[in-house]
Formats: C-alpha cells, sequence, structure tokens
C-alpha cells in the first residue's frame, strides 16, 4: 500500500469479504514513507477494529520490492502457509481472489495471475506499459526458458515451501523485473496461471527500470547456462 487514502477502506473490507471461507486469514498491510497521504493512519484505526488486520510499518524500505519482501517475510513468520500477494487501490480486483484459493487446493505450489491468458484482461490507455509488459513477457520466456503467458505481474499464490525457496535464492531486482525474477525461480515448481483483470496500470518505466531488467535478465540466463535456475 501506499497513497490510497480514497479507496483503502473499500479495499480491505473487500479482500476480507474474499477470504471469508477461509480459516485463519491473516491480512498484512505493508506501508512505507512513500505513503504521505494520511493511509496509514487510516489502516491503524481499522487494525484496531479487524482482528485479521495488521499493519506492518517498515520506514527503512528504499523501494517498492523492500516492501514486497518484508510482506513475504512477515507472512512467513507468522506461520502462514500460503501466501497471497495483491496490489492495493484495486489495480488488481479482490474479486478474482477465490480463484486463486480453489486453483492452489488442487496441489499446485504456485498460483500466478495472468493478464493475457484466456480471459485475463489488461485495461486502460498505458500502452507503453501493455507493450513492456508483453514484449518483457516475450524476452523473458525466450532467454531464460520459463513459458509462462505473463512473467511480469504481481497478483500471486504461493506456498510456504516456494516462496521460501524464492527468498532463499534471493531476489536481486530492485525495480519491476523482480516479479519476472520471481517467477524464473519457480518455473520448475507445479505452477499455473489464472486470468485476471488489471487496471490503471502506473506509468513509472523510466531508463533506470529498464536497465535493471536487462542487467537482471542477463544475470538470470547465466544462471540457466550454468544449471542453477
Amino acid at each position: 500500500m501506499a497513497n490510497e487514502k480514497d479507496t483503502i477502506r473499500a479495499f480491505i473490507t473487500d479482500v476480507l469479504k474474499q477470504c471469508k471461507n477461509f480459516k485463519r486469514v491473516k491480512f498484512f498491510a505493508i506501508l512505507d514513507n512513500a505513503s504521505t497521504d494520511g493511509t496509514v493512519g487510516i489502516v491503524k484505526e481499522i487494525e484496531h477494529q479487524t482482528k485479521e488486520l495488521r499493519l506492518v510499518w517498515a520506514p527503512e524500505n528504499r523501494c517498492v520490492v523492500d516492501a514486497y519482501i518484508r510482506g513475504y517475510r512477515e507472512a512467513l513468520r507468522s506461520g502462514c502457509n500460503w501466501i497471497l500477494e495483491i496490489d492495493a487501490g484495486f489495480s488488481h480486483q479482490p474479486s478474482e481472489i477465490p480463484q486463486f484459493f480453489e486453483t492452489m487446493q488442487q496441489g499446485y505450489d504456485c498460483v500466478f495471475g495472468s493478464r493475457f491468458c484466456k480471459g485475463g484482461k489488461f485495461t486502460g490507455r498505458n500502452l507503453k506499459r501493455y507493450l513492456i509488459s508483453r514484449g518483457g513477457t516475450y524476452l523473458a520466456n525466450m532467454i531464460i526458458g520459463t513459458n509462462l503467458r505473463d512473467m511480469t505481474s504481481g497478483f500471486e499464490l504461493f506456498s510456504r515451501p516456494a516462496l521460501q525457496m524464492v527468498l532463499d535464492k534471493g531476489i536481486r531486482s530492485r525495480g519491476h523485473f523482480f516479479q519476472t525474477e520471481i517467477k524464473a525461480f519457480c518455473h520448475k515448481l507445479n505452477i499455473i496461471e489464472v486470468p485476471i483483470t488489471y487496471s490503471n496500470p502506473s506509468v513509472s518505466v523510466n531508463g533506470s527500470v529498464l536497465f535493471d531488467s536487462f542487467s537482471n535478465l542477463g544475470r538470470l540466463f547465466i544462471m540457466r547456462l550454468k544449471g542453477q535456475l
């Protein structure tokens, strides 16, 4: 979460509603200094009224990847068996959460949301982001030997062992590419994609993000050649 004050109450309510049929649900809201609009105060208020919700304040975060990793570690430390990652602000749709759980129950290690498989949607008018996501998926599959239709999505569900393996390998990317890095680490596990609808894509794709992506793609290619991937 970051600056979500206008939608955060509805988002938390909707997520917990979609998880109501599962026992021992824990909702970790990861926030740091990037959030300056009062979202933190609202989440603190909701936390006092909602036993499933836990605010994780992480001012040490230097980038969005740090926030994700902090969330992963908090979930593992709390004993969670399945860890669902979802962006706040309704770029991901809480109504699609149940399909992740239902699919995971079939014995998968990871369930990845896909905007580009049958039934998936990439809405909005940000053609640049669409082309980068499409092109990045094609390039990653070709270079590192993966076979997913969407290598950059951040709506996904992990089993505890799968996520622990990812953290043990070490996420090196400091930008959007970290989602591709995670999927590369998981590609030999029992994985599957489910269709999602993605809206309001960020415009924050600049030269430094592309440099991070290409340099880490090269690193993963070398790992593949060495049999480490």
